[in-house]
């Protein structure tokens, strides 16, 4: 379901001594929290920090936030999560976020079988894994192209043509 405001990272250390926060991304890379101005210390946006310096270091975004100027204000914000505005993302048109497919319902394509809900999602290297779960079942469903026929996470419905024994209720003699 597309959110107004997603989780973008946690702030799990300082660096330096003028308050800089070392945060670990929760996207693709440090690179993409650089376009941001605002980030948000709620999911609702109500408390929104301006960030005046940004940029990568290893795995990790150094950022400098407005009014954090000591190492103990950095440190006291040590664990905090941090937001994004979606409408601030800078996205190609048809990408989304994991966070979006998350209770994302999954339909057959073709009989519109309801198969169940994105609960998790796992990367593998080559692709995505969705876990999807049903009547307290989990499924594996691979996110590649053969499978995925349609994406709407603004309606909350996925669409998709299965391979063979994802969805088989194949039952296992011991």
């Amino acid at each position: 379901m597309r959110k107004e405001y997603l989780e973008i990272g946690e702030i799990v250390s300082t660096h330096g001594v003028k308050g800089e926060v070392r945060v670990q991304p929760w996207c693709d890379s440090p690179q993409f929290i650089r376009q941001f101005q605002t980030l948000y210390f709620d999911k609702e946006g109500k408390n929104a920090v301006n960030i005046t310096a940004c940029r990568s270091h290893g795995n990790v975004a150094l950022l400098k936030l407005k009014g954090v100027d000591t190492p103990e204000e950095a440190r006291a914000l040590r664990g905090t999560v941090l937001f994004m505005r979606r409408a601030d993302a800078n996205l190609p048109e048809g990408s989304y976020f994991i966070q979006e497919l998350l209770d994302c319902q999954v339909f057959d394509a073709d009989t519109g079988v309801l198969y169940g809900a994105i609960h998790a999602v796992s990367p593998t290297g080559a692709n995505d894994v969705w876990h999807i779960e049903k009547d307290g079942r989990e499924y594996l469903l691979p996110a590649i192209r053969e499978v995925i026929v349609s994406v709407d996470v603004a309606a909350g419905k996925i669409e998709i043509r299965p391979m063979k024994g994802i969805f088989d209720e194949a039952e296992y003699a011991d």
